[in-house]
């Protein structure tokens, strides 16, 4: 059976709330805490980086300009009947 990819709802969390949910989620990837210093993009690119996703179209943060529209596209993606 192939890895399922969970992604959190990105709506009502900030991005530190979301990204937070997301590294406890993988958290056997060792992804990095965010805080309110983090680069959304440079942390979404680690995200995207991980072994889960690796199959997956995500599209790159570096095309977005909000964190949350990026997230939105991820859901879209991972879960497309959501």
């Amino acid at each position: 059976m192939a890895d399922v990819a969970l992604i959190y709802d990105p709506r009502y969390h900030t991005f530190e709330s979301w990204a937070s949910l997301m590294v406890e989620l993988y958290a056997a990837q060792n992804l990095s805490i965010p805080t309110s210093t983090t680069n959304w993009k440079d942390w979404a690119a680690g995200l995207k980086g991980i072994d889960v996703f690796s199959t997956e179209a995500i599209p790159s943060p570096y095309e977005y300009d909000d964190w949350k529209e990026w997230a939105e596209s991820l859901v879209g993606i991972v879960s497309p009947l959501v």
